[in-house]
């Protein structure tokens, strides 16, 4: 008797060959197989995404701080050589804000993504040009990152009205006290680093300090903004004492 070679679909009726259940679960493997590939992919993906972030948030923390640990050294080493010119090129001096713990801060020239890489904060040069300390009116402005690279303004937020914001060189402490903060604004908002920050509520000369940084944490799309003022000066001592909001 010749072997049977249909089948009877069990709902039409329908005569298929009998072979039918196998393609079925030849295609059902296929299936299978590209959600398992599907996935894998899945998998490998958010391993590199994760080791991506792992990177941006950790490990550029740790060769900033590593270069801009360097640098300061540096430049402490060139400040215990004696009396000379300001340089403007490798370091100013230091910002300290106890509020941030984020440890001493070099200050450099410019705020190009390049040079804030290294750990570092900038002071504006462009587009408007920032006033240095010494200056005796005007608006020190400075940037810095706030996640990755060191993110040395990373806890800008934590700043309040009264808080001490000291800037140090290699023969003066500048003390300025946080009076005002702008928490969102366009990243474009050239005004708050003009002479006399008007936003922040000032409406005569003085001497002024200016923090700047991205927000929200993990974004760049707005600017954070903090304002201080000149309180007083120090002379540095042979010791080099910090004044008493940093002790």
């Amino acid at each position: 008797m010749a072997a049977r070679t249909t089948e009877q679909d069990e709902q039409s009726g329908t005569p298929v060959p009998a072979s039918a259940p196998a393609v079925g679960r030849r295609r059902r493997g296929r299936i299978a197989g590209a959600v398992s590939v599907f996935g894998e992919l899945l998998i490998t993906a958010g391993l590199i995404l994760g080791l991506f972030v792992v990177y941006s948030l950790w490990w550029t923390n740790v060769l900033a701080d590593r270069d801009a640990d360097k640098q300061g050294n540096e430049v402490r080493d060139r400040w215990a050589g004696g009396p000379g010119a300001l340089d403007t090129k490798d370091g100013i001096g230091f910002l300290h804000v106890p509020a941030m713990k984020n440890g001493e801060v070099l200050v450099r020239k410019g705020t190009d993504a390049k040079g804030l890489n290294r750990g570092v904060a900038g002071y504006y040069t462009d587009p408007v040009k920032s006033a240095l300390p010494s200056a005796k009116e005007g608006n020190f402005s400075l940037a810095a990152h706030r996640d990755g690279h060191g993110a040395k303004f990373h806890n800008i937020d934590k700043l309040k009205d009264g808080d001490a914001v000291v800037f140090e060189t290699k023969d003066t402490w500048y003390v300025y006290k946080v009076y005002a903060k702008l928490p969102e604004t366009s990243k474009y908002n050239v005004d708050v680093l003009k002479p006399v920050p008007k936003e922040s509520g000032k409406k005569k000369p003085g001497r002024y300090i200016t923090l700047t940084t991205c927000t929200p944490v993990y974004t760049s799309k707005y600017r954070y903004i903090v304002w201080g003022e000149l309180e007083r000066t120090e002379k540095v001592d042979r010791d080099r004492t910090p004044p008493a909001e940093l002790r």
